[in-house]
């Protein structure tokens, strides 16, 4: 018999998990509850399945299995574990015991678990009510992960991925509940898919997400990169989304991460030898055209990011991507490239905007501009883009591709079919114009276009209406006049059978 556990079903149960919460807390906080329970339990079970091993391999030589366990992963305290908390699940100060637990897992794990349990409050009279409302939810948590099908003993579970992909599949549910919130902390899978594929991380690349939320893309990019030889580097600003990040990473088995808490415009903490760390490839989903991102001190930045211009006070977009376009490599030999999302207004907005714009083409460093179909995005409708920038081009060229109108319509989302993006993503290889779809352009004709980016001015993609034969329809007309005629006699007639 296969005991092994089933993707659906482990997704199913955690979201059922989610009941003891729906409808009385924002989905974009209760996600906060339901992951960190679940990265408790995951430990825990990881743990006791260790030490049921070794206690199978040195019987009861205690002293020895104590001492091989304290080389595991993640070390867990004596009554932190899940089941402890399960058999206090009547207590009557049970988020205070949850706490005073994930604080002991936090102190005893430091190196890779500081601060990640710091914005999570299971006390909370604010999020989770009074003591009694309280108590009754975090009991009917408990009840919920201690369901037998949810053993995540890697013995049972076998794949690691099974875990990994549970966490995006809730980080994914909490999104499309949690309206404009989402887009703060998620990207769409098959969008980071496709962003994925358009830099082509390779082995050996260092791999940076300046605005990576939950760590969604940033996984994205090491599972293309087809081996564990890479190194994931990223920085997010909101506390919580931040420690999301930190046990996605953990969840999914990536080892090599170095993820950061703080804003990556005012105050970037990727810093090596004072200098900001340079990358292979840097990708990102950055909040759209931000307001208030630090435009005041950029002309001061002690890392000189901003010398093609200081985007508008109101509009963060160029700031995030010069950002990401300084942290690249310029070495030849290590192929600096970016892939970031932003929204159409960045391809033609004039002023500031456009004149960095023109700076960075001017460079040579644009490679590729993408438009992609509308309504695909948690917590906005409008259509977005996706630039790619690359170092040591071998020629001026810029490729344009308008990928808007070939999606799934779906409510809320629309969303990428394999087929589409496979379609943008070898179109984008071969580098060659396309009818209706893509179209090559040279600098000479982007300057003509004043460095405006706007894809139709590229793309053709108006289709002709066809030809209409006067005749056809006349005969048509007159068909349709000759069937109502007869229609209003046959009503007549059934009128005066009726005394109408």
């Amino acid at each position: 018999m296969n005991t092994k556990i089933n993707q659906d079903e482990i997704n199913n149960i955690l979201w059922k998990a989610c009941d003891t919460f729906r409808g009385t807390v924002d989905p974009a906080e209760y996600k906060n509850y339901i992951l960190v329970m679940l990265f408790v339990k995951y430990i825990s079970d990881v743990w006791y399945d260790r030490y049921d091993e070794l206690k199978q391999r040195y019987g009861d030589d205690e002293e020895r299995i104590q001492r091989t366990m304290r080389y595991e992963r993640f070390k867990l305290p004596e009554d932190c574990d899940f089941q402890t908390l399960y058999a206090q699940r009547n207590a009557d100060n049970l988020g205070e015991l949850i706490n005073i637990a994930l604080d002991k897992i936090e102190e005893a794990n430091r190196e890779k678990l500081e601060g990640v349990f710091r914005n999570i409050d299971f006390n909370s009279e604010a999020a989770l009510g009074r003591t009694r409302q309280r108590n009754e939810r975090l009991k009917n948590l408990l009840n919920d992960f201690a369901d037998r099908r949810l053993d995540l003993r890697p013995s049972r579970v076998g794949n690691m991925d099974v875990i990994g992909n549970a966490y995006e599949y809730l980080i994914g549910k909490f999104a499309a509940g949690a309206g404009k919130k989402a887009g703060e902390f998620y990207t769409p899978p098959e969008v980071s898919t496709l962003l994925a594929k358009l830099v082509d991380p390779q082995p050996g690349d260092r791999i940076c997400d300046p605005a990576c939320g939950s760590g969604s893309l940033l996984i994205k990019c090491a599972r293309e990169v087809g081996s564990d030889d890479y190194a994931l580097y990223g920085q997010e600003n909101n506390g919580s989304t931040w420690a999301l990040a930190k046990m996605n990473m953990f969840l999914h088995n990536v080892t090599a991460a170095r993820i950061e808490w703080g804003d990556t415009l005012k105050a970037p903490t990727l810093i090596q030898s004072d200098h900001l760390i340079k990358y292979n490839v840097v990708v990102a989903n950055p909040p759209f055209s931000l307001d208030k991102w630090g435009a005041e001190g950029a002309t001061k930045d002690r890392y000189k990011r901003f010398h093609r211009g200081v985007p508008p006070k109101s509009k963060g977009d160029y700031a995030f991507i010069t950002h990401m376009v300084e942290t690249t490599f310029t070495d030849p030999n290590q192929n600096g490239r970016v892939g970031v999302i932003v929204p159409h207004g960045v391809l033609f907005r004039g002023g500031a905007e456009g004149k960095i714009r023109r700076r960075l083409i001017e460079e040579n460093l644009l490679d590729g501009v993408i438009g992609l179909p509308p309504n695909l995005f948690y917590g906005t409708g409008i259509p977005a883009a996706i630039l790619v920038f690359k170092r040591n081009r071998p020629d001026d060229t810029v490729l344009f591709i308008d990928a808007s109108r070939e999606f799934e319509a779906g409510t809320p989302q629309n969303k990428l079919r394999p087929p589409d993006i496979e379609r943008i993503a070898a179109t984008y290889q071969q580098r060659g114009s396309v009818d209706k779809y893509a179209y090559l352009a040279g600098f000479d004709e982007i300057e003509e276009n004043d460095f405006n980016l706007n894809i139709p001015r590229y793309v053709d993609t108006f289709e002709p209406e066809p030809d209409v034969d006067m005749r056809t329809v006349a005969a048509e007309i007159t068909e349709i006049d000759e069937a109502l005629a007869r229609v209003e006699i046959e009503m007549r007639e059934y009128l005066e059978e009726l005394g109408l």
